[in-house]
């Protein structure tokens, strides 16, 4: 089961770096402003830590944006689940 709530940017760790598309960040960027961000990243929580590895380019976005917090979906998982995604 996943929720959606409010984390802060600083909290969540992107294991893998990813060169973004800059066109798709700026148009992002502008619609974030104007409407918001309509949907939310993916993220993994184990052991109360934050993992994403989805939805760079909102991620981005909202980070150039000066956001402090994004929403996201987060699902619980367990070490070994992280390490499958990290594998």
């Amino acid at each position: 089961m996943a929720r959606i709530q409010d984390i802060p940017i600083a909290q969540i760790r992107r294991p893998f770096h990813r060169e973004n598309d800059q066109s798709k960040v700026r148009a992002l960027m502008e619609s974030i402003r104007e409407i918001g961000l309509q949907e939310p990243i993916d993220i993994l929580e184990v052991e109360g830590q934050y993992y994403g590895f989805s939805g760079c380019h909102r991620y981005e976005a909202c980070t150039k944006l000066g956001h402090e917090t994004i929403a996201c979906r987060i699902r619980k998982a367990t070490p070994a689940v992280l390490a499958m995604h990290l594998a």
